[in-house]
């Protein structure tokens, strides 16, 4: 039986991937600070090859047994977070991922790092692939999550390197799906809870800005084969499907049925204008693609809110 160590395993991607390797019966060891995971996301797993240890991985690292895979997912995520946590942000994207890639390194294990497309900051390439080096404010305030990501990745490939670690590096393009915090902050989040509440949805900037959505299960399928895979340079997986920030808001608005009105507010300093993957990459190593259109994942989105936010009339379960 595969053994999985899952950092940051109680947050929104972390606690899919506690589900996905115990469907394919792994044991799973789960470690979270809970600073922005949360444990009612790993709350509806009974099985008796999960395991939860409540820590903080900037620390000294020690997991009895063997191990067969480390997947380094610990870190605030979303631009509120990491603005309110700009050091502890630093220290898991440095120290955490020099502990896990030395627990690696003892084990003989495989290990994947959770990185970002934020290491291209405001691209000047379009849309963006792995070989692209980013336009990234190291002393903005995006810089301490953009920076931490960067080193974590080139401390990557030095343990790959010259420790002969098996490394893999997934960049994460924007992600959403259920088990996403009411406040988490990003856009999908911000503009269905006020949407469900008739607040004004706030766009930032005049919303022509644009991104490219993709649905958890859809990531979480390209993160396994990645992991499954031979590859160890950075791959990028999200959905390429680029659409204003303008755009999102109207079709959220319309999908929740709300009258609330769009307003626009100040683009936050270094805010990216266009972010879009080019997943070649994925699509020719190991045949992945998304498949779940912006339309059906957002539904799902909104269905999980209503449950969480007490609307009736929403039948899906809080632990899908």
């Amino acid at each position: 039986m595969p053994r999985v160590l899952v950092t940051g395993g109680a947050g929104f991607i972390g606690s899919y991937l506690c589900d996905r390797f115990l469907k394919e019966g792994c044991e799973v060891i789960c470690i979270d600070n809970l600073i922005t995971g949360s444990a009612d996301n790993i709350g509806h797993i009974k099985d008796s090859q999960f395991s939860f240890i409540h820590y903080d991985v900037t620390n000294y690292m020690y997991v009895q047994g063997k191990l067969d895979y480390i997947l380094h997912f610990a870190s605030p995520a979303s631009p509120l977070d990491y603005l309110e946590y700009p050091i502890q942000t630093l220290k898991v994207g440095s120290l955490g991922t020099h502990k896990a890639l030395g627990l690696a390194k003892e084990k003989r294990a495989r290990f994947l790092l959770a990185s970002t497309s934020e290491v291209y900051g405001d691209p000047l390439i379009h849309p963006q692939n792995e070989d692209y080096w980013g336009n990234v404010n190291p002393i903005g305030p995006r810089g301490v999550y953009d920076e931490a990501k960067r080193f974590s990745e080139a401390l990557t490939m030095a343990y790959q390197r010259y420790h002969k670690v098996d490394t893999r590096i997934v960049r994460i393009f924007n992600t959403y799906g259920p088990r996403m915090r009411i406040k988490d902050g990003r856009a999908i989040p911000n503009f269905i809870a006020q949407a469900l509440k008739g607040e004004d949805v706030t766009v930032f900037g005049d919303g022509t800005q644009t991104r490219s959505f993709c649905y958890i299960t859809d990531l979480v399928e390209g993160i396994y084969r990645l992991l499954r895979s031979d590859y160890n340079l950075p791959v990028n997986i999200g959905n390429p499907q680029e659409m204003t920030v303008m755009g999102l808001a109207q079709e959220i608005a319309a999908l929740t049925g709300s009258k609330s009105a769009i307003v626009q507010l100040p683009l936050p300093e270094d805010d990216p204008k266009v972010r879009q993957p080019d997943i070649t990459r994925a699509k020719r190593i190991f045949g992945w693609e998304p498949r779940v259109g912006l339309k059906e994942g957002l539904q799902h989105t909104i269905e999980y809110f209503k449950k969480r936010m007490g609307i009736p009339g929403s039948n899906i379960s809080l632990n899908v």
